[in-house]
């Protein structure tokens, strides 16, 4: 279950998930593009979405992830009908999709999916924050391990797939360098890869390697949702 809707109280929860539709999660499905009008918002119960930005025509870069924790489209809380973000599904998996009109009459309608969505809302900002802090000022293999942290916690599994041309993109760096630090992380004995197949090994270490933004992603969600 997505634990936005979870936090619902039963009767509203009852009326939301009444608008709502199971929908699949494809690899590689673009959700939304920049400037266009949201038709849906995604409240993934299993799989996870990448929130990609592109500035001065450069390859595209995460910037933000969304799983069964968060909803994707969150800006139509705020009344706005566009994203400046670029969302494609990164693990696949199930969400419940609602229709954008039909979202924006129950927010009106329910007081508690105002006040629960308005908080999520800090947790999506906090989590842009921090990464645009961490893609300035940590090196490519405690991001990697963020990354493989946050990854590991959406997919609900110590197994996913992932290559490492696509950590590259996602991170924004050369692939040689998600290599290296891949390497460093199986040599540890923190994960296992193998042609795309990748496994958490040792969740402990893994945490220890990463830099401190995902502690702080986790403790903004703590703060305003828990």
């Amino acid at each position: 279950m997505n634990q936005l809707i979870e936090l619902l109280p039963a009767r509203d929860r009852r009326r939301f998930l009444a608008i709502c539709e199971p929908a699949e999660l494809v690899l590689a499905e673009v959700l939304c593009t920049p400037g266009e009008s949201t038709r849906h918002a995604y409240f993934p119960t299993e799989g996870f979405i990448s929130l990609l930005t592109l500035t001065g025509g450069s390859p595209e870069l995460e910037v933000g992830m969304v799983g069964c924790e968060g909803m994707l489209g969150a800006q139509m809380v705020l009344g706005v009908a566009t994203t400046p973000l670029r969302a494609i599904v990164q693990g696949t998996g199930t969400a419940w999709r609602v229709e954008a009109g039909a979202f924006r009459k129950e927010l009106e309608r329910s007081a508690a999916l105002q006040r629960v969505l308005n908080r999520y809302l800090y947790v999506l900002m906090a989590q842009l924050t921090t990464s645009a802090a961490c893609l300035r000022f940590h090196q490519i293999g405690p991001r990697l391990a963020r990354w493989l942290l946050m990854s590991q916690d959406r997919a609900q599994s110590d197994s996913f797939r992932v290559t490492h041309e696509f950590l590259a993109y996602m991170l924004g760096v050369r692939r040689v360098g998600i290599t290296l630090a891949a390497n460093a992380l199986q040599q540890g004995g923190l994960i296992a890869y193998q042609r795309g197949d990748l496994q958490v090994l040792d969740r402990r270490g893994l945490e220890a390697a990463a830099c401190g933004c995902y502690a702080a992603d986790r403790k903004a969600y703590t703060d305003a949702l828990c």
